[in-house]
């Protein structure tokens, strides 16, 4: 065994106090909006069959040419860790036959996800979203309900400058001819796009409207518009959409280059982006996939998702948000054996009604108990020596303003949980 140091491995992140602080509170607002909107939580597992992404996110995708973590495992199966959610809660949802409960079904997810790809500001190769998925529903205001819940999120855990982007990228029956219209327009320009997009133009065109490559930007310029080639159906659902989104007062712009970079998307696609990031400054991205559930076995569903990059809103969050850490409430400061093991007793006490309190070394000096209380933030001391044990009270000081008082210390846990 090497005597070395062990390290992280390259694009994967220890998230510890005080950052875990603040993923605690994302997590918590999520949930508690969620739910508001009828969510309920699950959790697939962070493993799938290799065939799980690859049939729901395409073959020809950069998320599976490039970036999937595929093994093979002991029993001779390709495995793959899930480099994204929707497809893993799709194969939940077929597999468990949940299409037989009444619909709309929804349900939200959150976890890590693992892709190899280069690691920068805010991407990583072990990273972690949150996610919902609405399974039933073809109508715009499933849309605008996941666009809506996304908004009130957002807002409620403090993020600033959020643009939303809307675009519809139509379905089977309009795509078609868009897709035609993409390969006459970069037939002369193939020597301009990037290897990638040499060779998405020949299976799948639309994903050269997602290349972030200068050069690729450049040679898109006056590509035809989605928008301008949606059927009367796909016409009419984006149309609703963005009366809903108006109607809801959702700032938001129509977006004709977002088609997203997995296959399984229709129509709808939309992205929350932030001004406070760099060139990867999606904070959220979703839209509606209505072909995937019959794709994995299903019944026709349509349905609607998004995913919620937590690094990015973390990021974000910690420069644009003053968070109050968790501190003790109390400190208990012991002075000799006796006090000590009182001091243990009461700490059970309080710790039993949920309040965080700490404790000293009795064999420490007062001196050096108070240094470490106030290293840790806490908001009163309380101290316990053979005096006040005989006295049956402990003394107590509240550390923001010196205040001092006395307490019973059979009343120590109705005194702290009257401060709470």
């Amino acid at each position: 065994m090497s005597s070395g140091r062990y390290q992280a491995l390259k694009g994967m992140k220890d998230i510890m106090p005080p950052d875990i602080h603040v993923w605690q509170s994302v997590e918590r607002k999520a949930r508690e909006v969620f739910s508001a909107f009828g969510f309920r939580e699950i959790r697939p597992p962070i493993v799938e069959a290799t065939g799980v992404f690859t049939r729901s996110i395409g073959e020809n995708t950069d998320i599976v040419e490039k970036e999937m973590y595929t093994f093979e495992d002991k029993g001779g199966r390709s495995i793959t860790l899930r480099p994204e959610g929707t497809a893993p809660v799709v194969r939940c949802y077929v597999e468990n036959h949940l299409y037989n409960m009444p619909p709309p079904q929804k349900f939200y997810y959150a976890g890590p996800m693992f892709r190899y790809e280069r690691p920068q500001s805010g991407r990583f190769r072990q990273f972690y979203q949150i996610g919902a998925e609405c399974f039933g529903s073809p109508h715009p205001a499933a849309d605008a309900e996941m666009l809506s819940m996304l908004r009130h999120f957002l807002s409620g855990v403090g993020l600033p400058n959020l643009k939303f982007q809307v675009n519809s990228i139509g379905c089977e029956n309009c795509r078609p001819a868009f897709k035609d219209s993409l390969v006459a327009f970069f037939a002369e320009k193939i020597d301009d796009l990037c290897a990638d997009c040499r060779r998405r133009y020949g299976q799948n065109p639309l994903r050269i409207l997602d290349c972030k490559v200068e050069g690729c930007r450049e040679a898109r310029k006056g590509a035809p518009r989605v928008t301008d080639h949606l059927c009367e159906d796909c016409r009419v659902h984006f149309e609703h959409l963005l009366l809903l989104l108006e109607k809801l007062g959702i700032p938001h712009s129509v977006n004709p280059e977002m088609v997203r970079g997995l296959d399984y998307y229709t129509r709808t696609t939309f992205e929350v982006t932030s001004e406070n990031l760099g060139a990867q400054n999606a904070v959220a991205a979703g839209g509606r996939y209505d072909r995937l559930v019959k794709e994995f076995g299903g019944p026709e569903t349509p349905a609607v998702g998004f995913a919620i990059g937590m690094e990015r809103v973390v990021e974000l969050l910690k420069a644009a948000v003053q968070y109050d850490l968790p501190r003790p409430l109390a400190f208990l400061a012991m002075l000799g054996k006796q006090a000590g093991i009182e001091g243990v007793l009461i700490a059970d006490r309080v710790r039993e009604k949920g309040l965080w309190v700490e404790l000293g070394d009795a064999g420490s000096s007062l001196k050096s108990q108070m240094r470490r209380a106030d290293r840790l933030n806490a908001q009163y001391v309380f101290i316990a020596g053979d005096d006040e044990l005989r006295a049956g009270s402990l003394k107590w000081k509240r550390l923001s303003d010196s205040a001092e008082g006395e307490v019973a210390i059979q009343g120590v846990v109705d005194f702290l949980q009257s401060l709470s």
